[in-house]
């Protein structure tokens, strides 16, 4: 059966589609790790899901590499899997690099906020009183003096 080529446009949205999924169940599946570890996991899994290989030169027929990958290896119904992970290797390099440019990047300006965050928690810590002896002079100011009238109010 000949694949016309809005039946091949709809396969790639359909894969779109579930891959953006799959994405964003492998986000939220490693969002409680450690960040230098979940921010390379989530990356490899975008590699995988998002790296398109060539399956026909002649048609410029494009599939996801990493089904070309299984698909050969497992039913052994092609010989396009070296070039799959060929593809697979490249983008997985390319992109590793960009993310570690990024990680060149944004750990100075990170380690420039947090110094300006201590800096200033530092500055706001002035008081050298204990908390027990602030919590007495504002005991202090409560309790109402000789000769004006009570108050009452919660206290939170």
């Amino acid at each position: 059966m000949l694949m016309l080529d809005t039946d091949y446009s709809l396969a790639w949205a359909v894969y779109g589609v579930a891959a953006l999924g799959c994405l964003l169940v492998w986000f939220r599946a490693t969002r409680w790790m450690w960040r230098w570890l979940r921010e390379p996991l989530r990356l490899v899994a975008a590699v995988l899901l998002l790296t398109p290989t060539i399956v026909d030169p002649a048609k410029e027929l494009f599939a996801p590499a990493v089904a070309i990958t299984a698909m050969d290896l497992l039913l052994k119904v092609g010989n396009n899997a070296w070039r799959a992970v060929a593809d697979l290797a490249l983008y997985g390099l390319i992109a590793f690099v960009l993310y570690l440019l990024l990680v060149a990047v944004r750990w100075p300006i990170e380690q420039r906020l947090k110094r300006g965050r201590a800096a200033a928690a530092a500055t706001q810590d002035e008081d050298p009183r204990t908390l027990s002896e602030r919590m007495a002079d504002e005991d202090d100011d409560y309790f109402p003096q000789p000769g004006r009238q009570m108050r009452t109010e919660p206290r939170l």
